[in-house]
């Protein structure tokens, strides 16, 4: 008998959605259009870059067939303007998440670029945010896992050295997960709940699902259980009452 599958997504699967993400790598071979299940990816003519989904950006890297162009976001400058940001700036929130296509451009601040038809509906995380293009100072839905896989097998890539984003990464991680612990403090008031989860990441809902669920389901129970006992008090302080009434009354009182 199969043992019941934990609710969500697991980590590994969170991993392996990461890999569709779009980024941008420069050819260093030339290399015809391949069909996918996505769609056809653009054909390969160095040094133009180009814009394919991780899994296969990470062969290509491994084949020693292209570079990858870290997404701006991953910058120890962006890194550590979000870490500033995340730590002392707004402390009691996550960051917001990377705006629409039509409201960043990626040279031109003030300019907003033009969406294509195939992005009009797109939102985070279904939206082109790990590329080349993206706008730095965001965190994008599945930054800690393409920021993990682009230093195991494309850290010589990176602008500065590798050692150097793992630090700046590993703080923003050790802030994020302290916010999200401290976040179910609220929750031992019963009219209290969880801070806003919107910036959290792919891989931080998922290592964080299980510690989360086992707050709320504690708190559950003790909510119902100092129901019960309300309601136990307010039933029979009711019925001494009036019994008491009720015996003045027999008394002539």
């Amino acid at each position: 008998m199969a043992l019941p599958l934990p609710p969500g997504l697991t980590q590994p699967e969170v991993a392996f959605l990461a890999e569709m993400e779009l980024v941008t790598i420069v050819p260093r071979q030339r290399l015809e259009s391949i069909s996918l299940l996505g769609g056809q990816t653009p054909p390969l003519r160095p040094p133009h870059r180009a814009e394919l989904p991780l899994w296969l950006a990470l062969l290509l890297k491994k084949q020693r067939r292209a570079n990858i162009v870290p997404p701006p976001w991953l910058h120890p400058a962006s890194l550590s303007e979000i870490i500033t940001r995340e730590s002392k700036d707004n402390p009691d929130a996550f960051s917001s998440p990377p705006p629409p296509p039509s409201r960043a451009h990626p040279t031109e601040p003030g300019r907003a670029r033009r969406l294509a038809e195939s992005d009009a509906n797109l939102s985070p995380p279904f939206q082109p945010s790990c590329t080349a293009d993206a706008p730095a100072g965001y965190l994008p839905y599945h930054w800690l896992e393409v920021a993990e896989a682009l230093l195991a097998h494309a850290g010589d890539d990176m602008p500065v050295a590798a050692g150097e984003v793992r630090s700046l990464l590993r703080d923003l991680v050790e802030v994020r997960a302290a916010k999200m612990r401290s976040s179910t403090s609220t929750l031992e008031s019963f009219g209290g709940g969880l801070t806003s989860l919107r910036g959290v990441g792919a891989m931080e809902l998922a290592e964080s699902r299980g510690f989360v669920l086992g707050v709320v389901d504690g708190v559950r129970k003790l909510g119902a259980s100092a129901e019960a006992t309300r309601r136990e008090e307010e039933e029979f302080g009711g019925g001494r009452d009036v019994s008491d009434d009720e015996s003045d009354e027999d008394m002539g009182i």
